[in-house]
C-alpha cells in the first residue's frame, strides 16, 4: 500500500487550519504575492484516498442523491476505495498507464468509482460532457488521442451507446469501449494481486476540456497537485468542515463538480452527496435528511432555492455555506440567502487551466465584496494584473490582464503545443484572457474577457462594466453585452437583454436613459436585443460566441428604437 500523503515542509497531518489572510494589505502595484499559509497536499488522488480510508474507515465517503431515500446508495471511504482499486485491476486488463481514456456518463456512483479507478491505474481522465453530439464527442477524444472510453447507455434520453459506436467507426485511435453498466465484470476481470502503478503528484490526472465560451474546447492538462490543492483551498476558505458533508448538483464532466465539489470534500474527509441533476425540491430535501452543510451553486440555483415553497418548511439548519461562481451574484441576491438560509458565503473565480479557482471571498468578507469582488487568491499563488501590450504590471485599480503563477497552472493543452505556449510564459505565469483590477487591498474586480473587449473607435470598453450598470435596472433579469461590426466605429455596443418578465420587456430608451445616468456615451449601449434565453455552457455562463454566431446568422435581430434627442446624462 502507498504511503500516506506528506504535506510540502514536513509533516503528514493534512488538516490545517484556515488561511488567515484577511488582514488589511496596501498594494501600489497590482501584484499579489504567494502567501505561505498552510502546506501543499503532496501527494496523488489514490493517496489522498487511502489515507482517508485508513482514517476514516466507516465513515460515509459518498451518497447517491436520488428522491427515493430508501434507494439512495451509500460508501464508506473503506468501501469506495476497495471498490475502486478492484476497478482499476479491471481496467489495466485493457488499458495501460498513462492511456488517455474517455468517460462519457450521467452523474452516478458509479462515475465517481471509475474517476478514482483510473487515478489509481495510472490512466489519463477525459471527462466528456454527455450532451455532446457525436462530433464534439468525436473531437474530445481525437484530439486527446484517447485509446479507449467507458460509456453509459444513456443519459436525458440521449443514446450514447450509439454516440460511442458512431464515433468508433471514425477514430482509429479508439479501440476500447466499456459500459458503466459492466462495473462487476469489469471488477471481476482483474488480477487481484496485480500491483497497482506508481503515480507522482506531478503526473496527470485528467485531461479537461475548456468549456467553450469563446471557441471550441482546448484540452488543459490538469496534474494530481494542482487540483487537490485548488479544491481544498477553496472549500476549506468557504468554511467547508473537516469531515462535512456536501452537496452538489454540479456536471461530474466539469471542474466545479469533479474537482471543487467532490475533490475539495474529500480533501476534508467529508460525504459527498452526488445529484444528477439540479432540482430545488430535491436539493432541499436532501439538506435536510442527509444534514448537508455546504453547497456550489450558481445565482440561478439560488434564487430557484430561495422562490420554492419548501424552503421555508424543511430543517435546513445544517446548511451553514453556499459557494458561487461562473456568474455575477447580485449583491441583493448574496444578502437575501444569507438572511433567508443563514448561510456564510463566498465567490470564487478560476479556470480550467489552472487547475480549478484560485480566487475567492471570505465568508467574513461584507456583502459588497462579496458582490462587486471575487476575492484574494488562495494560499501558494501569486496573481498580477498586466498591461495587455507592454506585459509590464499595472497600478492598482487599472484594467489589464490577469497573470496567475504557482501549483496550480496547468501542464498545458494536450497536443496544442501553439495554444500552449501563448497561455504559459517561460517563467511560468499562466495568462487568463480575463480582465479585471485589482484594488489596495488586494481584492480582484473581472470587467471580462479579452477577446471579448469591444474596441469602439480605438477606445477599450469592458462588457462587464456596462453589465453592472444594467444589472441594477428592476426590470433587468440578466445580461450579456457584446460587441457588434460597425462600419464607422469599428464595433458598438449591443446588450442582450433577459428581462424579470421576459413577456413584457422593459423599453429600450428607458434602458437607455438609465445607462446614461450612469455611463459615458461611448459605453452606453446602441443596440438592444431582448431574448427569453441564452445560450448557456453546463455551468451557467452566457456562451457570448454564441450569441454574435446567432447575430451574423440573423436569428438575434436588434430593436428598433428611438434614441432620446438629448445626448447628456438624463435627470
Amino acid at each position: 500500500m502507498r504511503s500516506a500523503p506528506k504535506r510540502e515542509g514536513g509533516g503528514a497531518d493534512i488538516s490545517w487550519g484556515g488561511d488567515h489572510m484577511t488582514a488589511t494589505l496596501h498594494f501600489t502595484e497590482s501584484h499579489f504575492p504567494k502567501q505561505e499559509t498552510g502546506g501543499l497536499i503532496d501527494c496523488t488522488l489514490g493517496d489522498l484516498m487511502l489515507r482517508n480510508a485508513e482514517e476514516k474507515p466507516d465513515r460515509v465517503a459518498l451518497i447517491e442523491g436520488i428522491a427515493d431515500a430508501s434507494r439512495r446508495r451509500r460508501w464508506t471511504y473503506r468501501e469506495l476505495v476497495d471498490e475502486s482499486l478492484a476497478t482499476a485491476r479491471g481496467l489495466l486488463e485493457h488499458f495501460q498507464p498513462g492511456d488517455r481514456v474517455g468517460l462519457l456518463a450521467p452523474e452516478t456512483p458509479e462515475w465517481v468509482i471509475f474517476q478514482h479507478a483510473m487515478s489509481f491505474a495510472g490512466l489519463i481522465m477525459v471527462p466528456i460532457n454527455p450532451a455532446y453530439t457525436a462530433r464534439e464527442v468525436e473531437f474530445v477524444l481525437g484530439n486527446a488521442e484517447a485509446v479507449g472510453v467507458i460509456h453509459a447507455d444513456e443519459s436525458r434520453g440521449k443514446d450514447l451507446a450509439a454516440t460511442v459506436r458512431k464515433v468508433m467507426a471514425s477514430l482509429d485511435c479508439l479501440t476500447v469501449a466499456l459500459n458503466v453498466a459492466d462495473l462487476d465484470k469489469i471488477k471481476a476481470s482483474g488480477n487481484p494481486d496485480r500491483e497497482l502503478p506508481k503515480v507522482s503528484p506531478d503526473d496527470m490526472l485528467q485531461i479537461q476540456y475548456t468549456s467553450g465560451t469563446t471557441g471550441f474546447p482546448k484540452g488543459a492538462c490538469l496534474h494530481h497537485r494542482g487540483v487537490i490543492n485548488a479544491a481544498h483551498f477553496i472549500v476549506e476558505r468557504a468554511a467547508f468542515p473537516m469531515g462535512g458533508i456536501w452537496l452538489n448538483t454540479m456536471p461530474m464532466f466539469h471542474i466545479g463538480g469533479a474537482v471543487v465539489s467532490e475533490i475539495g470534500t474529500f480533501s476534508r474527509q467529508g460525504t459527498f452527496v452526488l445529484m444528477q441533476a439540479f432540482d430545488p425540491s430535491l436539493f432541499l430535501e436532501l439538506i435536510e435528511s442527509e444534514r448537508v452543510n455546504s453547497s456550489l451553486i450558481v445565482p440561478t440555483m439560488i434564487l430557484a432555492l430561495l422562490n420554492h415553497p419548501d424552503a421555508k418548511t424543511r430543517d435546513l439548519s445544517s446548511f451553514k455555506s453556499i459557494l458561487s461562481g461562473a456568474a455575477a451574484v447580485p449583491e441583493a441576491l448574496v444578502k437575501r440567502a444569507k438572511k433567508e438560509f443563514g448561510v456564510d458565503f463566498a465567490i470564487m473565480y478560476g479556470q480550467t487551466e489552472s487547475n480549478g479557482p484560485f480566487l475567492e471571498t471570505f465568508t467574513s468578507d461584507s456583502d459588497e465584496l462579496q458582490s462587486q469582488t471575487i476575492g484574494r487568491p488562495i494560499p501558494h499563488v501569486e496573481v498580477k494584473v498586466v498591461d495587455v501590450e507592454t506585459f509590464r504590471t499595472l497600478p492598482v485599480n487599472t484594467i489589464g490582464e490577469w497573470w496567475v503563477r504557482g501549483f496550480n497552472t496547468m501542464q498545458g493543452y494536450y497536443g496544442q503545443p501553439e495554444a500552449t505556449a501563448a497561455a504559459l510564459t517561460e517563467d511560468g505565469w499562466l495568462r487568463t484572457g480575463d480582465l479585471g483590477t485589482m484594488d489596495e487591498n488586494g481584492y480582484f474586480r473581472i470587467t471580462g474577457r479579452l477577446k471579448e473587449m469591444i474596441i469602439r473607435g480605438g477606445m477599450n470598453l469592458y462588457p462587464s462594466e456596462i453589465e453592472n450598470v444594467l444589472f441594477e435596472h428592476e426590470d433587468v433579469g440578466q445580461v450579456a453585452v457584446i460587441g457588434l461590426p460597425d462600419e464607422v466605429w469599428g464595433e458598438t455596443v449591443c446588450a442582450v437583454i433577459l428581462a424579470r418578465d421576459p413577456e413584457n420587456p422593459p423599453a429600450a430608451d428607458l434602458l437607455w436613459a438609465h445607462c446614461r445616468n450612469n455611463l459615458s456615451p461611448q459605453k452606453t449601449p446602441e443596440h438592444w436585443i431582448f431574448v427569453k434565453q441564452y445560450p448557456l455552457t453546463a455551468t451557467g455562463k452566457i456562451q457570448k460566441n454564441v450569441l454574435l454566431e446567432w447575430y451574423h446568422e440573423g436569428r438575434l435581430v436588434p430593436c428598433d428604437w428611438v434614441r432620446p434627442h438629448r445626448d447628456s446624462k438624463i435627470a
